[in-house]
């Protein structure tokens, strides 16, 4: 069982806040170590709920931009999905910031395609914070410090030492490539699609390599964290 982030004296405040952020997270949701189930994988996805919060806005605009072929609709209604999705987290008192992340990032997108009038537009910011995240963990590979080790040892509050643990620093110098591969082939695939005006083409794939390819990414690198996390237990 990990300390909580408050419990490591060598943390800074900056630190224990990523640390409970990281704990937050999807990846904290499959703390290193623990035997792979297909409950705590739902529960990392953010349950049922989290699942419909996530995959319905898009599907929307995929249905609706398809069958209607108008602009205005097809962006608003997932933006007011997503406000109603907040309007019942915060009815049912149930944690609300995330859903709220989600209004504001569709909304965004929909300003900017109602902007241009171009509904391809819709998926720009996607583009971009597809592109952040792989050149966040490009440039964590060149100095040394893979993205994905520095998210559980923040999970498990054990600061730099994984570094020194050659197995680890390799699980996650592998798992961190995994991810770049994975927003690699995002944007290889969209941005044609994107460039070639193939809107519901675009649609459709952002769905399939969202959530699932997603969970299946988190699925490969818990099991692999856990080769190596979990042998000290097991000694």
């Amino acid at each position: 069982m990990t300390d909580a982030p408050g419990d490591d004296p060598n943390l800074t405040p900056l630190g224990e806040s990523l640390a409970e952020a990281a704990k937050k997270s999807g990846f904290g949701a499959v703390e290193p170590g623990e035997a792979p189930t297909s409950g705590a994988l739902l529960k990392a996805m953010g349950g049922v709920r989290g699942l419909v919060e996530s995959i319905l806005p898009g599907l929307a605009f995929l249905v609706i931009y398809t069958i209607t072929q108008e602009l205005v609709v097809s962006v608003l209604v997932p933006v007011a999905l997503a406000v109603i999705f907040v309007i019942a987290r915060a009815i049912t008192r149930t944690p609300w910031t995330s859903a709220l992340a989600g209004v504001i990032g569709l909304a965004l997108s929909a300003g900017l395609a109602l902007i241009t009038g171009n509904a391809a537009d819709n998926f720009v910011l996607g583009f971009f914070l597809n592109g952040a995240f792989l050149l966040a963990l490009v440039v964590s590979l060149l100095v040394r410090w893979p993205l994905i080790g520095v998210i559980v040892s923040l999970i498990r509050s054990e600061g730099g030492a994984w570094r020194e643990d050659r197995a680890k620093f390799r699980v996650a110098f592998i798992a961190s490539v995994l991810w770049i591969g994975l927003f690699a082939l995002r944007l290889g695939v969209e941005l044609p699609l994107y460039f070639a005006d193939n809107t519901a083409a675009l649609a459709t794939l952002k769905l399939i390599l969202g959530v699932p390819l997603y969970a299946a990414m988190l699925w490969v690198t818990w099991l692999l964290v856990r080769t190596v996390y979990a042998r000290p237990e097991r000694e």
